[in-house]
């Protein structure tokens, strides 16, 4: 018969067995933030209706690298210098939110410096010709309008952008903009900055894939390739 264990035993053994639980929990939280994915959290309405105030997002590291960014892709990426200063009605978090942002900071998806970034959807990759607006109010890219069914914008305007511009953008940059184009603070609000508007390709930390809360707002999210489909490639490493 085997000889039954002592409580003592018992105790180290559950305490071992719980140790060696939490630091593999521990590195594969560090290898999914590090490598995979992130959380964030929504505070404005710069992106809405596509995301709305309190939302969380999942965001995929393995964009840019080694999946290449496409226009009409939702991104995540590090203020370029000032943006945030013009950011309009930040909101705090509801205690649920709140929660869920301890709890993902504790086990490494998520970090306090995360109010150090901005999402906002891809519209320019490098070497397009980015004009605003035509005699219909749309938008175009490298000569072709157009039609962007994300876009909110106030009852009785059709106009997609407040501001009229002519862009072309850099070698490793972007051109970004909110879903919600008469209340986001993006790249044409920023055009004054030593960046001129542009967001460094490097200062991008992944591709928004996923809302994960609340729950009834779970959804895919859209990059709407399609709008984009007519739209030639400038981009010489493309």
């Amino acid at each position: 018969m085997a000889s039954r264990r002592s409580p003592a035993r018992m105790i180290l053994v559950f305490l071992r067995d719980a140790v060696v639980i939490v630091l593999a929990a521990l590195v594969v939280s560090f290898v999914m933030k590090t490598f995979l994915i992130r959380s964030f959290f929504i505070p404005t309405d710069s992106m809405d209706p596509t995301l709305i105030r309190d939302d969380r997002i999942i965001v995929s590291q393995l964009t840019p690298t080694p999946f290449a960014l496409n226009r009409g892709d939702v991104v995540v990426f590090v203020d370029p210098g000032g943006w945030l200063s013009i950011q309009r009605g930040v909101s705090e978090e509801d205690p649920i939110s709140w929660v869920l942002n301890a709890a993902t900071i504790f086990i490494g998806l998520s970090s306090p410096d995360d109010n150090e970034h901005l999402v906002k959807r891809v519209i320019g990759l490098p070497g397009d010709t980015i004009e605003c607006c035509d005699d219909q109010g749309r938008m175009s890219i490298n000569g072709v309008a157009l039609e962007e069914p994300y876009v909110y914008l106030p009852e009785g305007v059709s106009k997609v952008s407040s501001d009229d511009f002519a862009v072309e953008v850099p070698e490793n940059s972007l051109w970004v903009m909110g879903d919600n184009r008469y209340n986001s603070a993006d790249s044409r609000r920023n055009m004054d900055k030593p960046g001129g508007g542009f967001v460094p390709v490097d200062n991008v930390v992944g591709r928004a894939i996923v809302i994960s809360w609340p729950q009834d707002r779970w959804r895919w999210l859209d990059n709407f390739s399609d709008t984009f489909d007519g739209v030639e490639s400038r981009d010489s490493s493309r």
